[in-house]
C-alpha cells in the first residue's frame, strides 16, 4: 500500500494479512470470478475452504475462541476492499461469518460466544447466516413479522426470512424476532438455531442480478422450539444488538465497495492506455482521462471516509451517521466506477468477454444491501453533527 492509500499507519500484522488476502484474490479469487457468476446459485464451497485453510474466513474472530484476533473493524476494511478487489461476491462469501458474529458478540455471553463461534475457527470452519429481512421488511427491521412466543421451554419461532445468505449451506443462524408484537424496536429479540433445528426449512436459491457467489433464499419457521439460553440478551435488545451490526456492517460493506470500484478503475485505466482510437491511447483523449479522474478521486475519497468511520467505531465513538455516509458514498462510488469502466471499454464493456459488466452488476447490491441509499440519506439527515 502506498503513502495515498495508507492514511494511517499499519502494524506488520496488518501488512500481514493484507498481502495474504491480496494474494488470495488474486490467485483464487479472481479466476473463478466468471465461472461463479455463470453457475448463477451455486455457492464456491471449494473457495470457501481454501480460504478457511489460510485463515480468511475466521481472521475477524477474537483469540478466546480461535480466531485471528482481528477483532477491529479498520482492519476488516482493508481486508475486505482487497477480497473483493478479487470479485464482490466472492470476496463477501468469504468474511460471512463476521456478519452472524457480530451480534454473538455484542449481546452474547460468554459461554455463548464460545460454543457458538469457537466451531466457525480452524480449517474446516462451517458457513453462517444472519436472518432479518422478510418479505415486507427491508431496511425497517422493526416492522418484523416472524414472532418468537415465550414457553415454559423457550420459545416457539413462527414466521418468514427472504433474502437470507448462505441459507441452505448455513450450518447456524442468528434469528431476530418480535417476542411481543405489540411493540416496534422494544420488541424485537435475537436467537441462536442450528439450521437442522425442527420446524426450520429453506426456499429455492433466489436468482440475482449479480454477486452470485452469495446464495440467497427464503427461511421458513413453523413451530420452530429454542430453548432460552439460545437467546441473545434479554428480550427485547434484539433491535439494539442489530442496529450495532449494522452500524459496523455498513462500514465494511463500504470497504467492499471501495475494492469492486478500485477493480474497476484499474482495468478501464489499463484498458485505456492501450486501446488506440484516433491515432492515440484513449487515456490521452479528455473525456476519457476526465473520466478516470473523477473514479479515482471518488474512490480515494470513499476509502478515506470508510477507514474513518472504521477507526471511530473501533474508539468506541457514535457511528451511526459515519456510517451511513461511508456506505452511501462508497456504494454509489461502485456503480459510478464499474459504470466508468463499461463506458470507458465500450463495446466490449458490454460484452461478457471483459469482466466489467459483471462488477457493474454485482456493484448494484452495495447500494440495496444493509438499508438502501434512500435509506442511509434518511438515517444520515437523523444524524447530522
Amino acid at each position: 500500500m502506498n503513502a495515498v492509500t495508507e492514511p494511517w499507519p499499519l502494524t506488520e500484522e496488518q501488512r500481514a494479512i493484507i498481502d495474504l488476502c491480496r494474494d488470495f484474490a488474486r490467485n483464487e479469487i479472481r479466476p473463478r470470478a466468471r465461472e461463479v457468476d455463470e453457475a448463477d446459485v451455486v455457492t464456491p464451497v471449494d473457495i470457501w475452504q481454501k480460504a478457511a485453510q489460510v485463515g480468511i474466513t475466521d481472521f475477524m474472530l477474537p483469540t478466546d475462541v480461535g480466531g485471528g484476533g482481528f477483532t477491529d473493524v479498520f482492519t476488516q476494511c482493508l481486508v475486505q476492499e482487497e477480497l473483493c478487489f478479487g470479485d464482490p461476491g466472492i470476496g463477501n462469501l468469504v468474511c460471512s461469518n463476521g456478519f452472524f458474529a457480530d451480534p454473538v458478540l455484542e449481546l452474547g455471553t460468554e459461554e455463548q460466544q464460545k460454543k457458538w463461534l469457537g466451531p466457525l475457527t480452524g480449517p474446516k470452519a462451517p458457513m453462517t447466516a444472519l436472518a432479518t429481512t422478510e418479505p415486507g421488511s427491508g431496511s425497517d427491521a422493526a416492522s418484523i413479522r416472524t414472532t418468537a412466543r415465550h414457553t415454559e421451554s423457550g420459545y416457539v419461532l413462527n414466521g418468514q426470512k427472504a433474502w437470507i445468505s448462505n441459507a441452505g449451506t448455513a450450518g447456524s443462524f442468528v434469528v431476530f424476532a418480535k417476542t411481543d408484537p405489540t411493540q416496534r424496536s422494544k420488541g424485537v429479540s435475537a436467537f441462536l438455531l442450528d439450521a437442522d433445528t425442527p420446524g426450520l426449512t429453506v426456499g429455492e436459491p433466489m436468482r440475482k442480478m449479480g454477486q452470485r457467489a452469495i446464495v440467497c433464499r427464503e427461511v421458513f419457521f413453523s413451530d420452530v422450539e429454542v430453548p432460552e439460553e439460545n437467546r441473545l440478551g434479554d428480550e427485547g435488545q434484539g433491535f439494539r444488538g442489530l442496529m450495532r451490526t449494522f452500524d459496523i456492517s455498513r462500514i465494511v460493506l463500504g470497504a467492499a465497495a471501495v475494492g469492486a470500484a478500485r477493480a474497476a478503475y484499474e482495468y478501464a485505466r489499463d484498458y485505456a492506455r492501450t486501446r488506440v482510437q484516433f491515432d492515440k491511447p484513449i487515456i490521452e483523449h479528455q473525456a476519457v482521462a476526465f473520466r478516470l479522474a473523477d473514479m479515482a478521486a471518488r474512490i480515494e475519497a470513499s476509502r478515506l471516509l470508510v477507514l474513518s468511520a472504521a477507526r471511530a467505531v473501533d474508539a468506541g465513538a457514535p457511528v451511526t451517521g459515519a456510517a451511513a455516509i461511508a456506505k452511501l458514498t462508497a456504494s454509489e462510488t461502485s456503480m459510478f466506477c464499474t459504470w466508468g469502466a463499461v463506458q470507458t471499454l465500450g463495446g466490449w464493456g458490454y460484452s461478457r468477454e471483459y469482466p466489467v459488466e459483471q462488477w457493474m452488476r454485482d456493484a448494484k447490491l452495495e447500494e440495496i444491501e444493509e438499508g438502501t441509499s434512500d435509506i442511509m440519506r434518511l438515517v444520515i439527515s437523523r444524524n447530522l453533527p
